[in-house]
């Protein structure tokens, strides 16, 4: 078995070097990741910049490189360059610090890199831990993920090449955790996003921060946002599809004209 393991809090995340590691009992696994920390980069490409790439030595990686890209970046590269014409069995990318449930999968460069892996139709996961600690216990969700890749690849694997399986795991030890939830994507909104300061020069500057608030109202146990906080592992299929096939039909209907 090949894997392709990618991520966005960099090369030397805890998380990443915790996965390889697991992932190393099934088969030989490449690492293709950001040489720095490139949360939130969404499915950004490097297009006008040199991307710098440099070999580096993993634990448990047959392969790894530390690419001064964007995590979409990573897993071109590893696909159309690195790998030397090698095609993985199976794409993942994390162990991601910090959840990515509902909208925020349209952010996450966690989520965007294994939508790569979909985009060129290898089967792909994305799994983060629902915790921004720095002691932050990555185990579970470690032997989670090669229980699940194990599960994929014995499946109708074909059937997964425009289906990621997005992975949310509570920050809890494995005996407390309730169980696995096959959920749809829940909401995300927050609240005091923008901080507003001045410099020392009197100019206006804005960082970025604010806090979750999720809709709880319509968050029942069908959502994974419901399943981590009630201590389940969440796991939802996300599809490259975005057309709402729903509304063409209506579309149709106005006739529209240049």
């Amino acid at each position: 078995m090949l894997i392709l393991v990618a991520n966005d809090d960099g090369v030397y995340s805890p998380g990443l070097r915790t996965l390889v590691l697991e992932l190393s009992k099934l088969g030989n696994v490449y690492v293709t990741a950001p040489s720095t920390e490139r949360s939130a980069a969404g499915h950004a490409l490097t297009m006008r910049m040199p991307i710098i790439v440099q070999e580096i030595e993993i634990e448990g990686a047959s392969s790894a490189w530390s690419i001064d890209g964007t995590p979409a970046d990573c897993v071109k590269l590893g696909l159309e360059v690195l790998l030397r014409g090698q095609t993985p069995d199976v794409v993942v990318s994390g162990i991601n610090k910090g959840p990515n449930l509902g909208t925020d999968v349209l952010y996450s460069g966690t989520v965007s890199a294994a939508m790569e892996g979909i985009i060129e139709k290898i089967p792909s996961i994305a799994v983060s831990l629902a915790s921004f600690s720095s002691e932050s216990d990555f185990s579970t969700a470690a032997r989670f993920t090669a229980k699940l890749v194990m599960k994929l690849l014995d499946s109708q694997a074909e059937a997964f090449t425009q289906t990621l399986l997005n992975v949310n795991v509570p920050a809890l030890p494995q005996s407390d955790i309730k169980g696995v939830r096959i959920t749809r994507l829940g909401e995300r909104r927050y609240t005091n996003v923008f901080d507003r300061r001045v410099d020392p020069r009197g100019r206006t500057y804005f960082w970025m921060a604010g806090d979750v608030q999720e809709e709880l109202e319509q968050q029942d146990e069908t959502y994974d946002t419901w399943a981590v906080r009630n201590g389940y592992i969440s796991v939802t299929p996300i599809k490259l599809e975005y057309t709402a096939k729903d509304m063409i039909e209506l579309l149709k209907k106005w006739r529209l004209e240049p």
